[in-house]
């Protein structure tokens, strides 16, 4: 199979999660990532700079209707959701747009809707990650992208900042994979053939 997306969902104890799995791709890493932080309406630019002192990978926060580039990792801007508009086919590309519709779940911007519109978007070349989080948003997005073809990964509880949101996933059986932070960024590697 070859993914051409990989979207990350997160909450509470999500920064120094998305710092391991970010400091475990190799810069040579072409799949697109595309991430949910929950964080205040009024946040600046702190998260992105913080996350790209890890990485090798370009970070920034996506813009409305960017195009979805190779090699890449895209933030939802604060306050905003993040959706994926159109269908990936050999002609076509997906891209980027922001939403302020009103939050999902208490949040905007939300998983659930990036993981919803990336399923429609992308169904089986896309990979779904689910880490800490202190609520249940990102598990029906999770279900959707499952439902589509494509493959979730799950934070295991025991080793999340804060278990509720993948507990929640796992308990609704939208789990392909359950692993710990530390095996999450070799796995991802793996099955992106990288």
């Amino acid at each position: 199979m070859t993914y051409k997306l990989i979207v990350i969902g997160t909450s509470l104890g999500g920064l120094e999660a998305l710092q391991v799995i970010l400091s475990g791709l190799p810069r040579s890493f072409t799949i697109p990532i595309a991430v949910v932080q929950h964080r205040h309406k009024s946040s600046d630019d702190t998260l992105r700079l913080i996350l790209q002192s890890y990485t090798n990978l370009v970070i920034k926060e996506a813009e409305d209707k960017e195009d979805i580039l190779s090699g890449w990792v895209y933030l939802a801007p604060a306050d905003y959701h993040l959706l994926i508009e159109g269908k990936y086919t050999t002609v076509s590309r997906p891209y980027f747009s922001l939403s302020t519709d009103a939050p999902v779940t208490y949040a905007r911007p939300s998983i659930d809707v990036l993981f919803e519109t990336a399923a429609d978007a992308y169904h089986q070349k896309l990979i779904g990650v689910l880490l800490t989080g202190a609520n249940q948003d990102g598990v029906q997005g999770l279900a959707k992208i499952q439902a589509r073809g494509g493959i979730t990964i799950v934070e295991e509880p025991e080793s999340a900042y804060c278990s509720v949101m993948p507990a929640a996933a796992i308990a609704l059986g939208v789990a392909d994979k359950v692993l710990s932070l530390l095996e999450i960024p070799a796995f991802l590697v793996k099955i992106c053939n990288m």
